[in-house]
């Protein structure tokens, strides 16, 4: 298998972006999941590929590096590629860059693959013995263990229909929302992210009527739990300026 950089062009569009004219978190996400999803399509591991060996690739661990959010009607261009191949688990690197190559974003995600009936992960290998990545890495992190925190204010946001995607969980993209949102719409106001760590534990039922976010808040980070009932489903850091 021939390995190589994914790379899509488009120009911005206002309605992906917020009141002051950034790119949105969703957005961000969303075109981020997009990427991956298509470049796997084209390597031969997309999702269709995999739903017919009974399989699917979940995202585990996804940190996002924001050094200038983009604006709407910014011409960027997309970057994806594996990086990391290891037995039950594969790394991914991205990068937006504008029309002038300056970067805009830069992310690196891990994904492990597994099982749909057991939900337990299976070796890459085995499915895919031909999955590889290139050296070339956007950025130089480990996917450490995400840090506890004592939270100091809750919110409940409503899980929404079209928080479900057409995997029947819901969508990684809207775990980046219920973080942002639980700040308060004060502190959203006055600050800018520049950056997003999400760690992803255990899925939500797509049935699930209300989210709980417990927040851990100060003036350039916050701490986010997602929660239902006593279970955590994802620990998000969000770094603001």
């Amino acid at each position: 298998m021939v390995v190589n950089k994914f790379v899509q062009e488009s120009v911005l569009k206002s309605y992906q972006c917020d009141r002051y004219g950034f790119m949105r978190p969703i957005t961000l996400m969303n075109e981020l999941q997009g990427l991956a999803g298509e470049h796997a399509d084209i390597l031969g591991a997309g999702r269709d590929v995999c739903v017919s060996k009974g399989i699917a690739w979940v995202l585990t661990h996804m940190f996002v590096d924001i050094v200038d959010m983009p604006r709407a009607k910014d011409r960027l261009i997309y970057a994806t590629w594996p990086a990391v191949c290891g037995p039950v688990r594969s790394e991914r690197d991205f990068e937006i860059r504008d029309e002038y190559g300056n970067l805009k974003i830069r992310a690196i995600s891990q994904w492990v693959l597994i099982d749909l009936q057991t939900r337990r992960p299976v070796r890459i290998s085995e499915h895919f013995p031909e999955w590889t990545g290139l050296p070339e890495r956007v950025w130089n992190r480990e996917f450490d263990k995400c840090p506890d925190f004592v939270p100091t204010k809750s919110s409940v946001m409503a899980c929404r229909f079209d928080d479900v995607d057409v995997n029947q969980h819901i969508n990684n993209a809207v775990y980046a929302v219920w973080a942002t949102e639980s700040v308060g719409f004060n502190f959203r106001n006055e600050h800018k992210l520049r950056g997003i760590d999400i760690y992803f534990e255990h899925e939500i039922n797509p049935n699930t009527p209300t989210i709980r976010i417990e927040v851990a808040l100060d003036e350039n980070e916050s701490h986010h739990k997602i929660m239902t009932d006593e279970i955590e489903h994802a620990k998000i850091i969000c770094y603001w300026k």
